[in-house]
């Protein structure tokens, strides 16, 4: 958005984000006209599905005469928001790379951008992060992909959330921010906890810890590691459980077990 002059409350909003769907859908679900495919909550919310986050539909958008378009610049594409822009829509993008960034972006987005009043989880939120404390000192892997492997890197709000509870990212100073990495230097990395998030890879007790057999894996709700909205006020405890009750080791790979 353009500084100067305080635009107009908006009466239809497209959102690029789901994190962003879902909080501007707390307080006010009717400004909602347009939200991506990934947008999963709430669950009924009645919106025209506009494409991905990465593959939007600029014709569909237009089509919907939002007053407001609300993005960010990790999970939607410069090429994209230009072209939104172009066409002379007001695009709102966030920036968000730890808790601190999340919060004040929240509230951009909510009140300066869609002029609602900060909901009460906002201010929940805070309060169970500030509130909180570290539940481990471990040194931590995390992969968030694999075929290829990937995992968080530098400057990620990911990242940012679990060094509040007390793991210790070994890629956090690598230069950049998803690096890939072949398992066998992930599993010699030095780690003492392999942390695999159900989303945007869908890691599970079946696919992910096997490639790491002399690690524990902790298995990490996506949303509560990945999201900012609602889902921070209680992703300090649902976190904090996850890495204090990881899986055991394997104990040795099965067949192929590590392969991309």
């Amino acid at each position: 958005m353009s500084p100067g002059r305080r635009p107009a409350a908006p009466h239809r909003v497209v959102s690029l984000v789901p994190s962003l769907t879902e909080a501007i859908a707390s307080g006010a679900p009717e400004l909602l006209v347009g939200v991506t495919d990934w947008c999963t909550h709430p669950a009924d919310l009645a919106a025209e599905r506009i494409g991905g986050t990465k593959n939007p539909d600029p014709a569909r958008i237009l089509a919907l005469a939002p007053d407001l378009v609300v993005a960010n610049e990790e999970e939607n594409r410069p090429a994209d928001l230009e072209a939104l822009r172009a066409a002379g829509l007001t695009v709102l993008v966030t920036v968000i790379r730890t808790l601190e960034d999340a919060f004040a972006e929240l509230e951009r987005v909510m009140v300066t951008g869609c002029r609602l009043s900060l909901p009460a989880w906002w201010e929940e939120a805070r309060e169970n992060w500030h509130a909180g404390r570290a539940v481990i000192d471990a040194r931590v892997v995390v992969p968030i992909w694999r075929r290829p492997w990937m995992v968080l890197g530098r400057d990620t709000f990911a990242g940012d959330l679990l060094s509040r509870l007390g793991a210790h990212n070994l890629f956090a100073g690598h230069e950049e921010r998803y690096p890939r990495v072949a398992p066998p230097d992930l599993r010699t990395a030095g780690a003492d906890l392999v942390v695999l998030p159900d989303e945007p890879y869908a890691f599970g007790p079946d696919d992910g810890p096997e490639s790491f057999p002399d690690l524990p894996a902790a298995l990490v709700d996506g949303r509560s590691l990945t999201w900012y909205g609602p889902s921070l006020v209680d992703a300090p405890r649902r976190l904090g459980t996850a890495l204090l009750d990881p899986l055991p080791p394997a104990g040795r790979p099965t067949p192929g077990a590590g392969s991309p």
